[in-house]
């Protein structure tokens, strides 16, 4: 492997892409972002779709600003942020619409609030600004995956214990009008659980995550 090479994938670029995914999670550790896992995870397509665009967003963003981060005037440097990310979430928006129309209708308003999502404002001020644009691409992406493996997670649970079904699809059996004519587990008199379909339960589910997470890794409790 060349030199130019053990640069790019060297051990603390490496860490810029596994770290946000366990111990500095934007979610379960920097309780960032966390109001799209309350609002749009009750299905996974539509946690997946969002997850995609802030991953596209993040990534860009943190590209341009560190791009042009020796040329942007430090008092105006949020305004410059706030308009590459609301040009990268208009794209993003557009596509939606042009071909996901009905994901971008049950994502609604929260496809325009990445915009003020605190992960991506959060890295552009604190790492893009004073990287370089490998650097920032790979925390970019760290970041945004991170976030995106809470939301699927999240989302995952909710749909199937909520409804019996991923992305639409009956997962746990047919429920019919009587125990005697459904099958799976509703043959054994299992009920979907509605709780999870309301918003208080994302914030349980990601409270599960959490305590997880800091059972498995001591150091992350705080003392």
């Amino acid at each position: 492997m060349s030199v130019e090479n053990e640069a790019l994938f060297s051990k603390k670029n490496i860490k810029l892409l596994t770290d946000p995914l366990d111990d500095n999670n934007p979610i379960t550790i920097q309780v960032l972002g966390i109001c799209s896992a309350l609002a749009i995870t009750v299905q996974l397509k539509p946690a997946i779709v969002m997850s995609i665009a802030v991953v596209f967003v993040l990534v860009f963003s943190n590209l341009i600003i560190s791009l042009l981060r020796n040329l942007i005037p430090n008092r105006i440097r949020i305004i410059v942020q706030l308009l590459v990310v609301a040009a990268l979430v208009i794209i993003v928006d557009q596509v939606l619409k042009a071909y996901a129309f009905d994901v971008s209708k049950q994502l609604s308003v929260f496809v325009g609030l990445i915009i003020t999502n605190c992960i991506i404002m959060g890295r552009l001020e604190a790492f893009a600004l004073a990287n370089g644009p490998w650097a920032s691409i790979l925390d970019g992406f760290g970041n945004s995956a991170g976030y995106a493996l809470i939301l699927v997670i999240v989302a995952f649970f909710r749909e199937l214990l909520g409804s019996g079904k991923l992305f639409g699809y009956e997962i746990l059996g047919h429920k019919a009008k009587t125990i005697a004519e459904s099958t799976g587990l509703y043959h054994l008199g299992y009920e979907n659980n509605g709780f999870m379909l309301l918003s208080p339960m994302a914030l349980i589910v990601v409270g599960v995550i959490i305590w997880l997470q800091r059972s498995r890794n001591r150091k992350l409790i705080e003392n």
